[in-house]
């Protein structure tokens, strides 16, 4: 479904973003590991380069919060490719204080995150949105969350020592309009801008929290990185090319 497209993941290393790199080789479309660890992004690279035979995956290294880091990312794909075909906007950056309880939430903090993170993705999307208008076509995927979408259900997270960040739902909800923005700006120029929203993705939380989650959900509950990646694909493939400024959610029914 992706043969011969040159996809960007942003945080290509991490969790999410290494399920979505190895689905797009799958597809055979030509995956681009972009991630500030370049130590996680170079072992990504390789463990996925020896479980794929001739996989067409690269890493390159990319602060999403650098004007002149994006810059220079673009540059490199168009002089090797002459093209790039879409970008998803999966970062995931935070300071060391980021997730605290409410009230414990220095206003610095949480002006930092914001910015970092919701920022970062403002950047890259402009600074792509650039290439593509002069290419003439492009296509870029927000990841965002049922918190966007819905306030934190706090009762769920009772008995452990995890929190819903405040940060955390500030950035996804503001991402979710920051979709439609781009997508409307952009009107009549061949690029499309959509946002996946996902459910909670299962990392080693408590066995209480897991229970509590699922109750509220229709089937599975908690979600694994692989859950998302049809809609990844989806969004990524020619099937979706009537699909501009939407949000779509995958969470097992959580919302509802």
């Amino acid at each position: 479904m992706l043969l011969n497209r040159i996809i960007i993941v942003t945080g290509g290393a991490g969790l999410l973003g290494r399920s979505f790199c190895e689905e797009i080789i799958i597809n055979h479309g030509i995956c681009i590991i972009a991630d500030l660890n370049a130590e996680a992004g170079e072992q990504t690279q390789k463990e996925l380069q020896a479980k794929y035979a001739n996989a067409q995956v690269h890493f390159i290294h990319l602060n999403i919060n650098s004007k002149e880091s994006i810059i220079e990312l673009i540059e490199k794909l168009h002089i090797k490719f002459g093209k790039i075909d879409a970008v998803v906007n999966n970062a995931y950056p935070r300071n060391k204080n980021y997730g605290r309880h409410y009230f414990d939430v220095e206003y610095a903090d949480f002006c930092e995150n914001i910015n970092i993170n919701l920022g970062g993705y403002f950047l890259v999307g402009q600074q792509f949105a650039a290439y593509f208008l002069k290419q003439g076509f492009g296509n870029i995927i927000n990841i965002s969350s049922i918190y966007g979408i819905i306030a934190p259900r706090f009762d769920i997270y009772d008995d452990t020592k995890m929190t819903m960040p405040v940060e955390y739902a500030v950035i996804k909800s503001g991402l979710l309009h920051l979709t439609k923005y781009m997508a409307k700006y952009f009107k009549g120029k061949n690029i499309r801008v959509n946002a996946i929203s996902l459910g909670g993705i299962k990392d080693a939380q408590p066995k209480s929290f897991l229970i509590k989650y699922r109750k509220l959900c229709l089937n599975k509950g908690m979600l694994n990185p692989q859950d998302i990646n049809g809609t990844l694909i989806f969004l990524l493939s020619i099937h979706s090319m009537a699909i501009n400024g939407q949000n779509i959610v995958v969470d097992d029914g959580y919302t509802l």
